[in-house]
């Protein structure tokens, strides 16, 4: 079971200024800029893999940036828990979307999963060569793979490097950003088969972020689901998928038919996302939730906590019953079940 709180991320916001006034000139107005994470607060517990889910442009990968220490928030702060005992600052790895750009085409295999070992200090000498080898074969690979370059792997098998470099560096937390949506199906289900396994194997904390609800359900212990720069609801895997609050979270389980199988039909979430320069008043789901009304147009929603620990946004929220009907059965399909099988 997850013990120690590890990672705190309290009250955090990013906002991007505007490269240009003109518009501000224009109009006489000073500019905001974009609020890409607005007041995002959660936390992560020691040994628990904590899932991101939302559409395109709603603020998951800046939110990874930040807990990366890629980028400064604007306000808020990104907080760490020393490691056992030893206290130091946790080492931190994070595995990319895009398998093809991460790597560097002009190190071999072998060097590329070597730096991390001897960056961190981790091993030396004949040990670095070993540890190369024992992470090749831990992830499918080969020893052999090591003298090759990553132009002569495929896509599915470049993702298993870049998660072999990642666990080189012996990391205390790992982001993982999309790690499979560049890949077909039949990939996917084999990469995920194989982050659950090490997650099972190593008891790593993490941070999984994607826009795949089959994908998050197999992989999370606990969900944030995010909307326009802001987490609208956040609970439990079971409890999210079960009975979700929020009338987004239910939109987007309806519009994802691998989750249901009495339904394979799909049902987008209507309308267009809004632009986080320029976000709806009130609450920001109202221009697209079929449950809008006058207080959701005026007032912004408050953070409300449930007795087992859930959180939402919103007005008018789901009750148990019905937000449980479409839930859907079982493991799931598709995706979720292919990942699933050992």
């Amino acid at each position: 079971m997850p013990d120690a709180d590890f990672l705190v991320v309290d009250n955090v916001s990013r906002v991007f200024k505007p490269v240009s006034r003109s518009l501000s000139i224009l109009s006489g107005r000073a500019a905001a800029g974009t609020r890409a994470v607005d007041s995002v607060s959660f936390t992560v517990r020691q040994g628990q893999t904590f899932g991101l889910v939302g559409e395109s442009g709603c603020g998951k990968s800046t939110l990874a940036r930040l807990v990366a220490g890629l980028m400064s928030p604007t306000s808020g702060s990104v907080r760490f828990g020393t490691t056992e005992a030893k206290h130091r600052k946790p080492r931190l790895q994070m595995i990319f979307q895009d398998p093809f750009s991460s790597l560097n085409g002009r190190w071999t295999v072998g060097r590329i999963i070597a730096e991390p070992i001897r960056v961190h200090g981790l091993r030396r000498g004949a040990a670095v060569r070993s540890r190369v080898f024992e992470l090749l074969e831990s992830v499918g690979l080969s020893a052999a793979d090591a003298a090759k370059y990553p132009q002569e792997f495929s896509g599915g098998q470049r993702q298993r490097i870049s998660i072999a470099r990642a666990l080189a560096g012996e990391p205390d937390f790992l982001i993982l950003d999309e790690p499979t949506s560049a890949l077909d199906v039949s990939v996917q289900a084999q990469i995920l088969n194989l982050l659950k396994s090490l997650q099972e194997e190593l008891r790593l904390t993490s941070l999984f972020i994607t826009h795949n609800l089959a994908v998050v359900r197999l992989m999370a212990d606990r969900i944030g689901v995010m909307y326009l720069g802001q987490i609208v609801e956040e609970a439990e895997t079971d409890t999210l998928f079960g009975a979700p609050r929020h009338p987004y979270t239910r939109l987007l389980i309806d519009a994802a038919p691998d989750l249901d199988t009495h339904d394979r039909s799909l049902h987008p979430i209507a309308g267009d996302l809004p632009s986080p320069s320029s976000p709806p008043s009130g609450c920001r789901f109202h221009t697209r939730c079929p449950r809008a009304a006058a207080p959701c147009v005026e007032n912004e929603p408050v953070l409300t906590v449930t007795p087992e620990g859930s959180t939402f946004r919103c007005h008018f929220p789901l009750e148990r019953e019905a937000a449980s009907s479409l839930s859907g059965g079982g493991q799931g399909a598709g995706l979720a079940s292919a990942a699933a099988r050992r």
